[in-house]
């Protein structure tokens, strides 16, 4: 199966036409004409693009299988759905051995586009049931074997599929004013010998649930969020996460952009990572086109990346002092995330949406008193963590709400492919930083902060001791940024060449990965984020299972999902 999408070949009879006129030409006006430009391209493969092995939908079932038990290949690094017009629909499957580091890429088409269906490997890694749902809802590929065939981001009644290429979703679904109906059922499908879909209907609540809604508003997530929440007395028996009320459609809108026009979208996916969103798209594009960026760019994304880990750690604990009563210890928080967002805003002009990375460098050079005021922040963020661990950490109340509720094990998080400080403190080894360094991380020493406890208390301990590590990746970078450019000369169009290609950093809640297929065009053919957060809020089921429902709060503030960037 092709691969790229081929234009039709022209009749004879126009291709005629149009050599006439140019043979017509004299021949001193065709001696001065200058040879077409041809595209650019790297030299050598990109670093970060993708060579998919490509299977047939009835193949990829034993694969996964082989890749899963055999290989093991446990973690579900990024599933990508895709619209190759007459080619077909499919999936991009990106996989990793946690233990070797190994890495596997596979692709899935189906050539049906009434009745697309492939085979389902939610049962081999958890976080699928969550992605192929997103997929099913884009796309409208049915996932046999799946238990909960329900799209995940837009409306039950939502009519068509948004992301194919030749959907018009304002067509068939006007601006609706009513509240979105919610069905207590789902349904899973199984393909039958004659190629048949066959619906079998389960019931998402017995009758014997007592369900609460938690949401959609909820002071304790950072955007709005729904939770259908089944009880049984005050234990929690199961978590039915409602997503989308924010959605954008970021990636629908992304086809229609040129490179440097996504770029602003990033800053506005998780305002807590606007950083290292925008740096990871950077990077992707940069790798993609074989562009080096200055060592002194290199310093100034790490400094700045790290800066904005601690500006999220900080709210980290901030919110979570507040969802958990604890007032004064919020307005501590907010004091020192101030003196953060002004060294932003001094050098950005902004505070949240900070529009600083750009294709080939940085919007401009660092301020002036931008290294005095970070050195100034150093020891007095320092001094501050102290305090935040006398004012709260150290609260009987807090130990006792935190110490043992909601534990992940380390399989349940590479299952889920919950990276970052959540899976962390689950003891897995997951910061790219350390596992695959980019920028100047390979200049610093740093610890990854690990935990094996699993427990809320032991999410909220990396989160304060990453900001100790932080401050050091900063303070040994500080007064050795080198001289040199901040922006590399760019094309004013800039093409990627025909590929697939992937890059991914440590953001503030775990891997924020960019996928990128391009067709050569100054128009990406697909773009998708792996979203830090979608796998966090799709743990909560199993985090919260046999916890007291008052639990659910101080759960969802440690794991530290962030709804804009899920909803996207």
């Amino acid at each position: 199966m092709s691969e790229e999408l081929t234009p039709k070949a022209a009749p004879a009879e126009a291709q005629k036409a149009k050599a006439a006129p140019a043979a017509a030409k004299p021949a001193a006006k065709a001696a001065t004409a200058k040879p077409a430009a041809a595209p650019a391209a790297p030299a050598k493969p990109a670093v970060n693009e993708l060579k998919p092995q490509v299977l047939a939908p009835e193949a990829l079932r034993a694969e996964m299988e082989r890749l899963r038990h055999k290989e093991g290949m446990d973690f579900l690094v990024n599933l990508t759905g895709e619209d190759w017009m007459e080619d077909g629909l499919g999936v991009v499957y990106q996989l990793e051995n946690t233990q070797t580091g190994a890495q596997a890429c596979l692709k899935c088409v189906t050539t049906d586009r009434e009745h697309p269906a492939l085979p389902s490997v939610s049962d081999l890694w958890d976080i699928a049931h969550t992605y192929e749902r997103e997929v099913y809802g884009f796309y409208g590929i049915v996932f046999t074997g799946h238990p909960d065939m329900r799209r995940l981001f837009m409306r039950e009644d939502w009519v068509g599929y948004p992301m194919r290429k030749d959907n018009d979703p304002e067509k068939d679904n006007p601006l609706r004013m009513t509240n979105e109906p919610l069905s207590d059922v789902t349904h899973s499908y199984e393909l039958t010998a004659d190629g048949q879909l066959v619906a079998t209907e389960h019931p998402l609540f017995t009758a014997d649930d007592y369900v609460v809604n938690i949401g959609p508003q909820h002071p304790s997530t950072h955007g709005v969020l729904h939770f259908r929440v089944a009880l049984e007395g005050e234990m929690i028996r199961k978590i039915d996460p409602v997503l989308g009320y924010i959605h954008r459609g970021v990636e629908k809108i992304s086809e229609q952009m040129t490179y440097p026009q996504l770029l602003a979208m990033t800053d506005r996916l998780d305002y807590l990572g606007a950083m290292q969103n925008r740096h990871a798209l950077c990077m992707c594009i940069e790798q993609a086109m074989g562009v080096e960026v200055s060592d002194r760019v290199q310093v100034i994304r790490t400094i700045m990346d790290e800066l904005q880990r601690i500006d999220s750690h900080i709210l980290f604990f901030s919110c979570l002092c507040q969802d958990l009563g604890a007032t004064t210890a919020f307005l501590y928080g907010f004091r020192d995330r101030e003196k953060i967002l002004d060294i932003f805003e001094e050098t950005c002009g902004g505070r949240l949406i900070l529009n600083y990375n750009t294709i080939g460098g940085v919007m401009a050079d660092i301020h002036p008193n931008f290294v005095k005021r970070v050195k100034e922040f150093i020891p007095y963020m320092r001094k501050n963590i102290k305090e935040y661990h006398d004012i709260f950490t150290g609260n009987v109340i807090f130990q006792n709400r935190a110490k043992g509720v909601g534990v992940l094990t380390k399989e349940q998080v590479i299952s889920y492919g919950c990276t970052g400080g959540t899976g962390r403190a689950s003891g897995w080894h997951n910061d790219l930083r350390k596992i695959r360094p980019y920028a100047a991380y390979d200049r610093v020493q740093f610890n990854e902060v690990i935990r094996t406890e699993g427990d809320s208390f032991a999410r909220y301990m990396i989160r304060l001791d990453e900001i100790l590590e932080s401050l050091s990746i900063i303070e040994q970078l500080i007064d050795n940024i080198p001289e040199g450019d901040v922006q590399q000369k760019m094309k004013p169009i800039i093409k990627l060449p025909v590929g697939t290609y992937y890059s991914a950093v440590e953001g503030s809640r775990g891997q924020l990965g960019v996928f990128i297929e391009s067709k050569g065009d100054k128009n990406p053919y697909r773009v998708h984020y792996r979203s830090t957060g979608l796998p966090l809020v799709s743990v909560m089921d199993t985090a919260c299972r046999n916890n007291m429902l008052a639990d659910l709060i101080t759960i969802g503030g440690t794991v530290d999902y962030v709804v804009p960037d899920i909803d996207r």
